[in-house]
């Protein structure tokens, strides 16, 4: 199997801005304590093609609400490949959890964007049965899938990423 990428935590500063984003109730000392209690993603089982990505704190999210989730995680890819970010499939059996930007791609150059590459997930509990979803720290919510890519013979891109997330346009 081709060694293509490795997974790190973002630093603490940018983990702490992001979260206080989407968690503005967490004062530094709460969030410091996520921060240590991060895991990278790892495979379940060696026959496994998704990562999954563990919560890095309790979660609670209503019918059709949406929550922002900064995983603290961010990944080296080789150029030629990406990451390919999906719901766990039992969530989105359970709940009909989903991604709200579909599918994420995380690209090989998003590792050195301003934000250290730091993957953030948008997630909703989009069920029809009015069932609230609680998923507890450490459970894998998420799952990252690494896929090659091509591109087009006359390929002459030559631009750099600068930003983060919906940089590559600005």
């Amino acid at each position: 199997m081709e060694k293509v990428a490795q997974f790190f935590k973002v630093s603490f500063e940018q983990f702490f801005m992001d979260c206080s984003n989407s968690f503005p109730e967490l004062d530094k000392n709460e969030v410091a304590k996520v921060y240590n209690e991060i895991q990278l993603p790892k495979r379940a089982t060696k026959g496994s093609a998704g990562y999954d990505f563990f919560l890095p704190m309790n979660i609670t999210i209503k019918p059709k609400e949406s929550l922002q989730i900064p995983t603290g995680i961010r990944a080296k890819i080789v150029p030629g490949w990406l990451l390919e970010m999906l719901p766990k499939s039992s969530q989105g059996f359970k709940f009909r959890l989903q991604l709200d930007n579909t599918i994420g791609v995380i690209d090989s150059d998003y590792f050195d964007a301003k934000n250290e590459g730091h993957i953030i997930v948008q997630i909703t509990n989009d069920t029809y049965e009015e069932k609230i979803m609680k998923i507890m720290k450490g459970k894998a919510f998420v799952q990252g899938i690494f896929l090659p890519y091509g591109i087009t013979v006359d390929d002459d891109t030559d631009g750099n990423r600068v930003g983060g997330f919906g940089s590559t346009k600005k």
